[in-house]
């Protein structure tokens, strides 16, 4: 063998001990195309730890289906504040009604202030709200806090800083295969799963990206460039079965399209849901949702929950704009 054929196998050699020593130490590596052409490692620090991904490495999700015409394809959004206020605690009217959860596992509200563990159609219907439009339903998911850099954290995985988001969105979109239906009052939609680190993923569906990457989604937390919001979306099921306003399960009542649009058999189209949560998280910077015991703080128990509270009129409105393709926005 040749002195050149010995030298390019010892190059080799070390650049797999390299990459082999690079993966243990929690890097992943990427592929660059160097100045000469040639596709060489380039290996992007994941040091806080395996629920970080580098948004770099996400791919683009695929384009929203077409719309046929005379479809739904207008918005609609409004402004009910980023919870300014502080509006938070433990209960989840949704999944358990009454209960007044677990100490550790804190909620997020915007919409209704009066949302708690002893909340009542009755009283959440003649509440106040921080929706500039008079929008009285609740939102909630749990809150995002701040553990330390470098993968530190605190003694119980439950502390931490809660960070109050800079820009919070909602909006609804229509369908794209046809108009959709008003929302009755009550309607309670459920996004992701809690559980799902023991469930497993089949429910997790909460997303997460960087303002300047949109494009790509992923489930894991985000490691953003410099200068980037850390991005939390939330898509909402929007097909009904026209006849109940929550369910057992509290998901067969109000499903997922499929990707193309279409809603199941038996189901309506309604105003689609997205929530958006912008925060200002430093680089280097650890975070993390509130969590049940056991789920490790993973990204894939992100969840949210909405119960439609909005007047008759407003929600009229919405319709209105969603069947004629309109952007409109309120407050």
């Amino acid at each position: 063998m040749s002195g050149t054929a010995m030298a390019r196998r010892r190059a080799v050699a070390v650049t797999l001990a390299l990459e082999l020593l690079l993966v243990a130490l929690g890097f992943v590596v990427a592929q660059q195309v160097d100045v000469d052409g040639e596709s060489k490692p380039k290996p992007v620090a994941n040091h806080l730890g395996p629920d970080f991904v580098d948004i770099r490495t996400v791919p683009s999700v695929p384009t929203a289906p077409a719309t046929v015409p005379g479809a739904a394809s207008g918005t609609f959004t409004w402004d009910c504040g980023r919870n300014e206020i502080g509006h938070r605690n433990t209960a989840n009217i949704v999944m358990a009604p009454g209960y007044p959860g677990q100490a550790h596992h804190v909620h997020d509200y915007v919409g209704n202030v009066s949302t708690a563990v002893n909340s009542t159609p009755r009283t959440l219907a003649r509440a106040a709200t921080t929706c500039q439009n008079g929008d009285r339903s609740t939102y909630f998911w749990p809150v995002l806090r701040t553990v330390g850099a470098g993968g530190a954290t605190g003694h119980t995985g439950h502390d931490g800083e809660i960070q109050v988001p800079v820009e919070l969105t909602l909006t609804y979109f229509g369908n794209p295969k046809g108009n959709v239906v008003a929302m009755p009052q009550q309607l309670a939609g459920t996004v992701g799963d809690a559980v799902a680190v023991t469930n497993g993923d089949a429910n997790a569906a909460a997303t997460w990206t960087c303002s300047s990457t949109p494009e790509r989604r992923t489930t894991a937390y985000p490691v953003c460039p410099g200068g980037d919001r850390v991005l939390r979306v939330y898509d909402f099921p929007s097909c009904w079965d026209g006849r109940r306003t929550d369910s057992q399960s509290h998901r067969s009542h109000l499903v997922f399209p499929s990707r193309n649009g279409d809603c199941p058999h038996g189901t309506f189209p309604v105003p689609r849901l997205r929530v958006t949560l912008s925060y200002d998280i430093p680089p280097g910077v650890r975070f993390q949702i509130d969590a049940f015991d056991g789920q490790r703080n993973s990204p894939l128990t992100d969840h949210a929950f909405v119960v439609n509270l909005m007047p008759e009129p407003l929600m009229g409105r919405v319709v209105a704009c969603l069947n004629s393709g309109q952007a409109c926005r309120e407050g």
